[in-house]
């Protein structure tokens, strides 16, 4: 576990508490702003699948769910819809994102945000995993199955290969 003490102005610092007060063993990697998946994966030296996509999406007014895929995947619309037995899912604009998580597009992790909202994960996350901190170009490295516990975690199949 790391003994990095978040600085409360960062807007990373929320997850880094959060990862810390769940218990996960886990590593903070800082890299700057980054333009793609691959470019993030390649700044925290990972493989593009372990660094996992992490949405929020709109079941119900109200009501939210966080998605979690593997980075060389997408999540399935139908797959989403059929598990949680809805009609409809969408995904919110940013600045409601930003108002139901804490966190910006690009940022979202279900660690520390300001709602506790139930997780999806894929059940292709597995291993060493990186997931968003909370603030651009910061990753958080967990093991998936000690972050799917952590979260209390629904791990389903929501996923597909890009088209």
């Amino acid at each position: 576990m790391t003994t990095e003490n978040p600085d409360p102005s960062d807007q990373s610092a929320r997850a880094i508490a959060a990862a810390q007060e769940l218990g996960l063993e886990h590593t903070v990697t800082r890299h700057g702003r980054v333009r793609s998946l691959e470019e993030a994966a390649a700044a925290r030296g990972i493989e593009p699948r372990a660094l996992v996509k992490t949405l929020v999406v709109r079941v119900r007014d109200g009501d939210y769910r966080f998605v979690m895929v593997p980075g060389d995947r997408e999540f399935s619309w139908p797959k989403l819809r059929a598990l949680l037995e809805v009609n409809r899912v969408s995904m919110p604009d940013a600045e409601t994102a930003k108002a139901v998580t804490g966190y910006e597009r690009g940022t979202i992790t279900p660690l520390g945000s300001t709602n506790a909202w139930p997780v999806v994960m894929d059940t292709g996350i597995t291993g060493t995993i990186s997931i968003g901190g909370g603030g651009h170009g910061v990753g958080i490295t967990v093991d998936a199955d000690a972050l799917a516990d952590a979260v209390g975690a629904t791990r389903a199949e929501i996923s597909e290969a890009p088209a």
